[in-house]
């Protein structure tokens, strides 16, 4: 504004004007799942720069330990991994009494049955003890004090009594348990994930009751809330649809451990939400998996195939993904056979899901909806999908012919009328040679 009365120099910076259409974070992977450690009621994140260091304090393990190595597994092709506890609301915690002191697992389940507390003088100070919280036997928490009160809640204990502390060597807690899992759990699962955001749900989950509620779940999210995520679950074709991957079976390692797909599912529904926007997991290596379990025939591997199924198959001393499509076989004329392959479904999710989150964040409640509105909406919208096709995620897009953004029958309604043409990776080749 030209509007001061002093005289001076009246200087603005601003920033030149930026496309906001930029490609959306892939990576996260979501899992409801029965755990032996971690905080209920609440998503648990693991994020990739700190699991290493996290993984203990989290969900109860060291991310070099074999009873996690599915969900490290996640963690090799995740950004993020979100994990909802399973069962740990009526989970019993592990404790133990020694003297006036009694240590109580910070959560309820088994895992706490593997702690220990030390009660030890102090070299430097006579009156005081140290108080050491051992998980397998290995240190995880040091305090100095000379009575309980001054002991401070850990990430594996909580303390209580009054008085002062008595030396002991070792004493293990005990009596943890696992909670029962039941159908209210795992829809207090799905409505906390509500609240986050994710790529792709991974569903370790057998029994057929729960599979029809997770494919419900993520049909309400992709098609009412807008929300397009992808589910992976095993052995479940009949679910016949683009947001679903059915995985067939499973894998055997470098080091002889056969893989059931319901354990696989966890690496699967990772690389599934790491894979980029251009890319096909078609023929891609499982990493440490040198054979599939079971092998399947030519003739079961093809019949799997048609019948929507992701099938593991053995290669060259490797285990790759055979092809990387989705459950979807009745196509139609709104849902034709491009529709049941994954990369395909990615780039639409993406752009579904990308426009979304700009409109959101940049358009509404703040831009007018006028004709330089729309106009604005339209360039940011067209900077996007010029930014996809410069991937090799779309092509033949011409913002001029295949973009239109109009106004709705509401005043404050707009219509976008979008025709792509997203990119599938080469799968098939068919070759003629002529002999002379």
């Amino acid at each position: 504004m030209q509007n001061k009365v002093r005289p001076g120099v009246y200087i603005n910076f601003k920033s030149r004007p930026q496309e906001l259409g930029t490609l959306g974070e892939r990576g996260v992977a979501a899992y409801p799942a029965a755990l032996p450690w971690g905080e209920p009621g609440k998503v648990i994140e693991l994020n990739a720069e700190t699991y290493a260091e996290k993984s203990l304090e989290l969900i109860g393990f060291k991310s070099s330990d074999a009873r996690i190595r599915h969900i490290s597994a996640a963690m090799s092709h995740a950004s993020k991994v979100l994990l909802y506890r399973l069962g740990a609301a009526n989970a019993a915690k592990a404790a133990v009494t020694e003297g006036e002191l009694t240590a109580t697992a910070k959560w309820g389940g088994v895992r706490g049955n593997d702690l220990k507390i030390v009660v030890q003088p102090n070299i430097d100070q006579t009156d005081s003890f140290d108080v050491l919280t051992l998980i397998d036997n290995e240190e995880v928490d040091r305090q100095t004090a000379a009575v309980v009160e001054e002991l401070k809640p850990s990430a594996y204990i909580d303390w209580t009594g009054t008085g002062e502390l008595t030396a002991t060597a070792g004493a293990p807690l005990a009596g943890g348990t696992e909670g029962a899992s039941a159908g209210a759990d795992l829809s207090n699962a799905f409505t906390a994930f509500e609240s986050q955001s994710f790529n792709v749900l991974g569903f370790p989950i057998s029994d057929e009751a729960s599979k029809k509620l997770a494919v419900a779940y993520v049909k309400r999210q992709r098609e009412e809330e807008g929300k397009k995520i992808v589910l992976v679950l095993a052995n479940y074709p009949e679910a016949d649809y683009e947001g679903v991957i059915s995985l067939r079976n499973g894998i055997v390692t470098a080091d002889g451990l056969q893989v059931e797909p319901a354990s696989l599912l966890w690496e699967i529904a990772a690389m599934e939400a790491a894979a980029n926007i251009n890319e096909s997991l078609t023929y891609t290596v499982i990493p440490n998996a040198v054979d599939a379990y079971p092998r399947l025939s030519n003739h079961e591997t093809i019949s799997a195939l048609r019948n929507g199924e992701l099938v593991i198959t053995a290669a060259n001393g490797a285990a790759v993904i055979e092809q990387d499509l989705n459950t979807l076989t009745s196509f139609t004329a709104d849902r034709a056979k491009p529709f049941s392959k994954n990369r395909v479904v990615r780039v639409l999710d993406s752009i579904a899901n990308d426009i979304k989150r700009i409109f959101d964040q940049f358009y509404i409640g703040k831009v007018g909806n006028t004709q330089d509105g729309r106009a604005l909406l339209k360039s940011e919208v067209a900077a996007y999908l010029n930014g996809l096709q410069g991937l090799g995620a779309v092509e033949n897009f011409d913002s001029q012919t295949d973009l239109a953004v109009l106004k709705g029958q509401d005043a404050e309604s707009v219509i976008i009328e979008l025709s792509v043409q997203p990119v599938d990776s080469v799968e098939k080749i068919y070759m003629t040679v002529e002999v002379v």
